[in-house]
């Protein structure tokens, strides 16, 4: 769970390598482009840098099947895991891109939502609430505190802005796995749960509905709000670090 600073320099390019690669292919996605051309372009730009594509064949706990694509790419009510089809993308769409890559064998895992063309003011309202959450939550990432004070920071920010955050689906450790413990659940009490300690890497990712805190699984493993209402997805791949978080997913 504690990664040495040889391991953090590895994280750290991993996550600016895809920090690139998730502004390259969100700048391409606009109406009538389709999921599948996003999902070839990401996947081409990720070989291209040597690396590997962390979600291609990946079967997370409670899949169905291993997951077929490199990219999720989710619209409107389908919050994650959404497989890129030959959907082209509208006016209006609310479009989720989850990104993960693996580099000298440590994951980053990245995610942003991505309005398409003109989306509703509550949309827009969401989309905002939801960058929001996780950069309260990654705040929250100081040595000393605990995972609830970082679930709480998340959660005060989406009910302020009178929004849902799903339940059932949370943020989680990552280094040489994809998913590794701890799981970062986005609601919490202060005080309570793991103690966050320098040298952790987590990715954060807040998932906010307008309508509901529930989803259900569909047949392709993706899920989607039980009302159907939109949702928005944020996430970095964020480092404990001695002097506060450091976000390893950014662009430099």
């Amino acid at each position: 769970m504690i990664k040495t600073e040889h391991e953090v320099a590895i994280m750290r390019e991993a996550g600016r390598r895809l920090a690139r690669i998730v502004s390259r292919v969100a700048g391409e996605a606009a109406p009538g482009v389709t999921l599948k051309a996003l999902d070839s372009l990401a996947r081409q730009l990720i070989m291209d840098g040597g690396d590997e594509p962390a979600f291609l064949g990946y079967r997370p706990e409670g899949a169905l099947r291993p997951y077929p694509s490199s990219i999720c790419a989710s619209v409107g009510g389908v919050v994650v895991h959404g497989v890129p089809t030959s959907y082209a993308l509208r006016h209006g769409d609310v479009l989720k891109l989850d990104f993960g890559l693996r580099h000298k064998g440590y994951c980053a895992d990245m995610a942003v939502t991505v309005p398409i063309g003109s989306v509703k003011a509550e949309e827009k309202r969401l989309i905002e609430a939801t960058r929001r959450a996780l950069d309260a939550g990654i705040a929250a990432m100081e040595p000393g505190k605990r995972l609830g004070d970082v679930g709480w920071a998340i959660e005060h920010v989406v009910r302020k802005g009178k929004f849902h955050v799903v339940r059932g689906l949370t943020g989680h450790g990552v280094g040489k796995r994809l998913h590794e413990e701890p799981v970062v659940y986005n609601y919490g009490t202060p005080g309570k749960g793991l103690l966050l300690k320098a040298g952790m890497t987590l990715a954060l990712e807040p998932m906010v509905a307008l309508g509901t805190d529930r989803v259900v699984q569909l047949r392709d493993d993706s899920f989607e709000t039980a009302d159907r209402s939109t949702a928005a997805h944020f996430e970095h791949t964020v480092l404990v670090g001695k002097d506060g978080p450091e976000i390893l997913t950014l662009e430099i």
